[in-house]
């Protein structure tokens, strides 16, 4: 699976979570290497680097900046799901590693 030039927009996520429908990451992938820039709602700038497996996969670690002008940082495991309409969704489970250390879980589809 190849995310590369692939835009994806939160549609469910736990309460605790900074991103929302107005966040749009754009993904960059070179051969399992996989980057991306986020930003809209609450979050002013992200980022992520992490790695692509066979599956389509994603391990990444994200850092972020929000309007509170607070940095944020945690690790994503990212699992695919291919949609009727052939688009990616992505049903993810994070864990923050800065402020009040919280886990959750998002749902992202491709646009």
């Amino acid at each position: 699976m190849n995310y590369h030039k692939r835009k994806f927009r939160a549609v469910i996520n736990t309460v605790n979570c900074e991103i929302s429908s107005e966040t749009v990451f754009e993904y960059i992938q070179e051969g399992s290497v996989l980057s991306a820039q986020y930003q809209g709602g609450q979050v002013v700038k992200g980022h992520i680097s992490g790695l692509v497996d066979d599956q389509g996969y994603i391990e990444m670690h994200y850092h972020q900046v929000n309007q509170k002008g607070e940095v944020s940082k945690g690790m994503c495991y990212s699992r695919p799901e291919i949609l009727s309409n052939g688009k990616i969704r992505l049903h993810e489970a994070w864990k923050s590693a800065s402020g009040d250390i919280s886990e959750g879980s998002s749902i992202l589809d491709e646009i």
